[in-house]
C-alpha cells in the first residue's frame, strides 16, 4: 500500500459532500461514488470498469436494476488504467475524468469519451527545455520507464532538446515490475543505472515516470555494489515530471531521502483549499464505517494496529485512533492538497457543472419523475458530452477550470522545489510556473533566488556542461565519437570571428571591416594612400620641392656660366638636358602623392620611365661622347666624324623612343588603373594604383635598369682617359649609386604593402636622382663658384699637361 494515495479517496469524498450541502450546485440531487481497486493489472481493470456500470455487486454486463446510475467515471492514475478502462467506457458513451497523465490516450484512441484534468503533455516537455535553457544545462542524464509512454517522451523530446543544443549524457529504462519474481531482475538493472548516473559528468537527470517510480529511484543507494570512489562532488539535480509525487512505501519509512534535496518537480497546479485540511483533521478510525479505507490506511501510516482488527496475540503498537495526521512524513500524508487530489477534486466539481447544466437545459426526455427522485437512462448518457466539453466554472479556490477542443485542461504546471530535511521530513516550496495563457515572454516562469540547491553544490547553481562554453572568438570543435554538446575549442582562423559564445564556426568580417586581436569583433577599417596632410607623404613632397630647387639652382648657374670651360667643355646642351630631365624627375614624385585618380595612374608609371630614360640616355650620351672625343684625338682616327652634337641626340632619341615604345605598348594593352587592396593590410582599404601589368612595370624598370649599367661599364671603362674635360669618373659614381639604388629597389618594394610600397618607389626616384645631381654637377657647381679661378682654359690646359 502508498499510504500517500489515500488523500485521493479523502479528496473525492470532500469534493462530493461539499456539492451535496451546496443549495446552488444539483439542487435535490444528492451524488455518490463507489471505489474500486483495479490491482494495477488489465485484467482487474476490466473487471471494475464492468461492476461499474452493472448492478452493484452483481457482475452482469448491460443489465441494471438499483436507483443509481454511473453518470461518469473518476480514474486512471496510470496512463494504461485509462486506457484500459475507456475502451469498455466507450460502448456506452460514459465519459471518463483522467486525473493523471495519459499521453497514450491520444496516440491510440482519437475518440474515446475522455477529459483529463492536467495540462497538455507537450506543455510539460516544453517547461523542461525552458528549465535547461535558462540554466543552461546542456549535458544532461535521462531515465523513463520501460514502458510505451517512456518511449514516447523520448521520442518527443530527443529532437526537441537537441535543436536546442541538449544533448544526452545518457538514456537509461527502469523496467516495470509485474510479478513478485521479478524482484532480483529489477534490482539489478536499478544497481546499473544508479552507477551510470553517479559515474557520470552530467550534474542533471530527467526523470520521466508514472506514480510508482520514485518508489523504485529510493532503491538506488540500496542495491548498488560499486565502490563510488571520487574526489569531486557527485550530487545531481533531479527534474521530475508531474505524474511523480513524492511517495513511500511502508518498507521505506525510514529510509534516507537526501537524494532528491533540491530537486525540482513540475507539478499540476493546486491551491491549498483550508476547509479540506480540516476535513482531513477529522478523519479518525472512530468512523471506519464510513470509510473503508482508514483502518487500513492509519496501521500502515503510523505502524501500529487495532487489537479488535487482529486474531490472536498482537505484535507491535497498538493504535490509539489518536494518532496526528500531521505527524507524519510528507511521503507518507500531506494534509495540503496535492496535484492529483486536486484533479479529482476539480474532477468532481467539473461533472456536478456539467451535470447541473444538463438538468438545466429543458429538453423533453432529459429525464423522468417517478416520485423517488431524478431516473436517468443509460441511453441518454452519451447527452452529457456536450455540456461537459463545454464546462467552465470557479472552484473553491478561485482557480477557473475549462476544457480546450481536445478535451484537456485548459492550465499550466507549478514548478517547486523539494526540500527533504534531516529527520526526512518534506516540503515543497513553488519556485516557478509555466502558463500557456500568459504572454510569450511570460509562459515559463523562474525564481532562481527561491530555489534550495542540494548541500554538494554549496548553495550555488549546478553546473552542467559537457564542455565548457567556447568564448567569442573561438569556435567549437566537436570530439569524435562524442554527442554534438562535447566540443573542443579552436580559437577562429585568421581574418575570422566568433562574437558569441559556442559558435559552431567563425565567420569573416565584411570588406569593409575587420577582426580584432581578440577575434571577437569586426573593428571598421580606414581607407590608406600616401597623402600630403600625413607626415610621410608630406615629407617625401618637400625633398621632391627641395630638390627641384636645388637642380633649378644648378641649371640656373650653368645657363649663367655657361661660357665657361667647364661647361662648355663637357658638352653643354647634354648638361641642360639631363638637368631638365632631373628637374621632371623630381616633380614626377608628386604624381605619386595624392589620392590615385584614373589620369594619375595612367601617368605616374609611364611618366617616370620615359623620364628617367632620357635622364639615363643623358648620362649614356655624356659617357660616349668623352669616349669618342679621345679616340677622336689620335693621328688618322676615323671617329671624328661622330663627336658631335647629333651623335648625343641620336643616343638620347633613340634609347628614351624605346622607352617610350614599351610604354605605349602597356598604356595600350594593360593601362594602370584606380583599385582598392583589401587584403594587403588587415586594418587598411588601401587605395592604389593597379598597374595593369606587373610584367610591363618591370619592363620599364629593367630597360631603364638596362640603360644605368650601359652607362656604368662604359664609363668605368673610360674614367682614367687623360682628358681634363673627361667627366667619365663622376658619370661612374652617379651611376654606381644610381644602380644601387634602383637593385634595392626591387626587393623593398615587393616586402612592403599599401602607402608605403609608393614610398619606397617616391624615395628610389629622390635617391637615384640626387645621386645623378650630386655626382655630376655639384663638382662642377664647386669649381664654378667657389673656385672660378680653376675655371679658364689656360687653367684646364695646364692641369691637362
Amino acid at each position: 500500500m502508498v499510504p500517500k494515495n489515500y488523500q485521493h479517496i479523502l479528496a473525492l469524498a470532500f469534493a462530493i459532500k461539499e456539492i451535496n450541502e451546496n443549495p446552488h450546485i444539483l439542487p435535490n440531487i444528492t451524488l455518490g461514488f463507489h471505489i474500486f481497486d483495479n490491482f494495477y493489472t488489465a485484467m482487474w481493470t476490466y473487471h471494475a470498469t464492468v461492476q461499474l456500470i452493472s448492478t452493484l455487486k452483481r457482475l452482469v454486463p448491460n443489465y441494471k436494476c438499483d436507483q443509481n446510475y454511473t453518470i461518469a467515471i473518476l480514474g486512471g492514475l496510470d496512463s494504461q488504467v485509462s486506457y484500459y478502462v475507456a475502451t469498455v467506457l466507450d460502448i456506452y458513451k460514459i465519459p471518463q475524468l483522467i486525473y493523471g497523465s495519459a499521453p497514450v490516450m491520444n496516440d491510440k484512441t482519437p475518440g474515446l469519451p475522455f477529459y483529463q484534468m492536467v495540462p497538455q503533455e507537450a506543455l510539460q516537455y516544453e517547461g523542461i527545455l525552458s528549465l535547461l535553457l535558462y540554466f543552461k544545462w546542456m549535458w544532461i542524464g535521462v531515465i523513463i520507464m520501460d514502458n510505451e509512454n517512456g518511449e514516447r517522451f523520448l521520442r518527443t523530446v530527443f529532437p526537441m532538446f537537441s535543436r536546442h543544443g541538449v544533448c544526452f549524457a545518457y538514456i537509461e529504462r527502469i523496467p516495470r515490475l509485474t510479478f513478485i519474481t521479478e524482484f532480483y531482475s529489477l534490482f539489478g538493472k536499478l544497481a546499473e543505472v544508479y552507477d551510470k548516473v553517479r559515474d557520470s559528468e552530467a550534474n542533471v537527470l530527467v526523470v520521466y515516470g508514472e506514480s510508482d517510480t520514485i518508489m523504485c529511484l529510493r532503491w538506488f543507494q540500496y542495491v548498488s555494489e560499486k565502490e563510488h570512489v571520487t574526489h569531486k562532488p557527485n550530487g545531481k539535480v533531479l527534474i521530475m515530471t508531474a505524474q511523480m509525487e513524492f511517495t513511500s512505501v511502508i518498507l521505506q519509512r525510514t529510509w534516507n531521502a537526501q537524494l532528491f534535496h533540491g530537486a525540482i518537480s513540475f507539478t499540476i497546479h493546486s491551491k491549498d483549499l483550508p476547509r479540506f485540511q480540516q476535513f482531513v483533521k477529522h478523519r479518525s478510525p472512530l468512523y471506519r464505517k464510513a470509510d473503508g479505507f482508514i483502518l487500513n490506511f492509519w496501521q500502515q501510516a503510523f505502524g501500529c494496529v487495532f487489537p479488535d482488527e487482529v486474531e490472536g496475540e498482537v505484535v507491535g503498537d497498538v493504535c490509539t485512533g489518536e494518532e496526528d495526521l500531521e505527524s507524519l512524513p510528507g511521503s507518507f500524508f500531506e494534509m495540503s492538497m496535492t496535484g492529483h487530489s486536486y484533479s479529482i477534486y476539480n474532477s468532481v466539481y467539473a461533472l456536478a457543472h456539467a451535470l447541473h447544466a444538463m438538468l438545466s437545459f429543458r429538453l423533453r426526455d432529459r429525464a423522468q419523475w417517478d416520485g423517488r427522485g431524478l431516473k436517468f437512462h443509460n441511453k441518454q448518457q452519451w447527452k452529457l458530452h456536450q455540456f461537459l466539453s463545454n464546462v467552465s466554472f470557479h472552484n473553491g479556490a478561485g482557480d477557473k477550470f475549462s476544457f480546450d477542443k481536445n478535451g484537456e485542461l485548459i492550465a499550466g504546471f507549478d514548478v517547486v522545489n523539494w526540500i527533504i530535511f534531516s529527520n526526512q521530513s518534506f516540503h515543497h516550496v513553488k519556485v516557478g510556473r509555466v502558463d500557456p495563457q500568459a504572454s510569450p515572454d511570460q509562459v515559463f516562469t523562474i525564481n532562481e533566488d527561491a530555489i534550495t540547491w542540494h548541500s554538494w553544490f554549496n548553495q550555488t547553481r549546478p553546473f552542467s556542461v559537457c564542455s565548457e562554453s567556447c568564448k567569442p572568438g573561438s569556435s567549437r570543435k566537436v570530439k569524435e565519437g562524442k554527442p554534438f554538446c562535447c566540443y573542443d575549442c579552436t580559437p577562429c582562423p585568421e581574418g575570422k570571428i566568433s562574437n558569441q559564445t559556442d559558435m559552431n564556426d567563425c565567420y569573416k568580417c565584411t570588406d569593409e571591416s575587420y577582426s580584432n586581436k581578440k577575434q571577437d569583433f569586426c573593428m571598421p577599417r580606414y581607407t590608406s594612400f600616401l597623402s600630403y596632410e600625413e607626415p610621410l607623404g608630406l615629407s617625401l613632397a618637400c625633398f621632391a620641392l627641395f630638390f627641384t630647387l636645388i637642380t633649378g639652382l644648378v641649371l640656373g648657374t650653368f645657363l649663367k656660366h655657361h661660357h665657361t670651360p667647364i661647361v662648355k667643355g663637357n658638352n653643354r646642351n647634354l648638361s641642360y638636358t639631363l638637368l631638365c630631365s632631373l628637374l621632371l624627375c623630381f616633380l614626377c614624385v608628386l604624381l605619386f602623392i595624392g589620392q590615385p585618380g584614373k589620369v594619375l595612374c595612367l601617368l605616374r608609371q609611364n611618366a617616370f620611365g620615359i623620364i628617367f630614360s632620357v635622364a639615363v640616355s643623358c648620362v649614356l650620351a655624356k659617357t660616349i661622347t668623352v669616349v669618342l672625343a679621345f679616340m677622336a684625338t689620335k693621328p688618322g682616327s676615323r671617329t671624328r666624324k661622330w663627336v658631335g652634337k647629333k651623335t648625343a641626340n641620336f643616343i638620347i632619341l633613340s634609347c628614351s623612343l624605346i622607352q617610350a615604345c614599351i610604354c605605349a605598348v602597356w598604356l595600350a594593352n594593360f593601362p594602370p588603373f584606380p583599385d582598392v587592396d583589401l587584403h594587403s593590410v588587415t586594418e587598411e582599404i588601401i587605395l592604389e594604383c593597379n598597374e595593369g601589368s606587373t610584367l610591363m612595370f618591370y619592363c620599364v624598370l629593367g630597360y631603364m635598369g638596362f640603360l644605368a649599367i650601359v652607362s656604368f661599364t662604359v664609363a668605368f671603362l673610360a674614367r682614367k682617359l687623360p682628358d681634363s674635360f673627361n667627366e667619365a669618373k663622376f658619370i661612374t659614381f652617379s651611376m654606381l649609386v644610381f644602380c644601387s639604388v634602383w637593385l634595392s629597389f626591387v626587393p623593398s618594394y615587393v616586402s612592403t604593402k599599401g602607402k608605403y610600397m609608393v614610398a619606397v618607389e617616391i624615395f628610389s626616384i629622390l635617391a637615384s636622382s640626387a645621386g645623378l645631381l650630386c655626382c655630376i654637377f655639384f663638382p662642377k657647381c664647386y669649381i664654378i663658384v667657389l673656385r672660378p679661378e680653376l675655371n679658364i682654359k689656360e687653367q684646364l690646359i695646364r692641369r691637362k699637361e
